[in-house]
């Protein structure tokens, strides 16, 4: 896996002041996308150990509300594979801290079995994020007045929410 950038004090992606990693590769090429540059699997910097480090040494800040997880699209089966060990880490070593995932899947393709989203390890990836941000990003719906999405098709789900009303069916 590779990555575009991490930001350390964001504020634009999620609540509060958070740690962002920009993952590399995706297949969706929303049209006007505000990143393209990241379409490119290769594009940016290899994933390392080193950059896990990292980004769980950014997470130790007390001001640090959690960490967000976009792109690039993470939802790309080899993002997935790469982000597991991530998130799994992060709610094991701060649990009060939140994971956020923005993706132009939407919930029902990633749990869909035959999907270009969904792989062996969706399911625990999915049980890991707290908020989902899902759908593609469609120019024609476009509001910039949203808050922490740039479409209106674009969901906000809370992943807790969704799991208990599942468990109620």
């Amino acid at each position: 896996m590779y990555y575009g950038k991490i930001r350390n004090c964001d504020i634009a992606n999620g609540k509060g002041v958070r740690v962002s990693l920009f993952v590399s590769g995706c297949r969706n090429h929303c049209k006007n996308c505000f990143q393209p540059e990241t379409w490119d699997f290769k594009y940016g910097q290899p994933y390392t150990d080193e950059t896990e480090e990292y980004i769980i040494q950014l997470l130790s800040e007390p001001y640090i509300q959690g960490l967000t997880i976009l792109g690039g699209e993470p939802l790309e089966p080899e993002n997935q594979r790469g982000l597991i060990r991530l998130l799994q880490r992060v709610k094991s070593e701060y649990p009060e801290k939140d994971v956020w995932c923005y993706t132009g899947y939407t919930l029902e393709q990633a749990m869909t079995d035959g999907a270009n989203c969904r792989c062996d390890v969706t399911d625990s990836l999915l049980s890991l994020i707290d908020v989902l941000v899902d759908g593609r990003f469609v120019e024609d719906l476009k509001d910039i007045t949203l808050e922490f999405r740039g479409s209106s098709n674009q969901r906000i789900i809370s992943m807790k929410e969704w799991r208990e009303s599942l468990e109620k069916k």
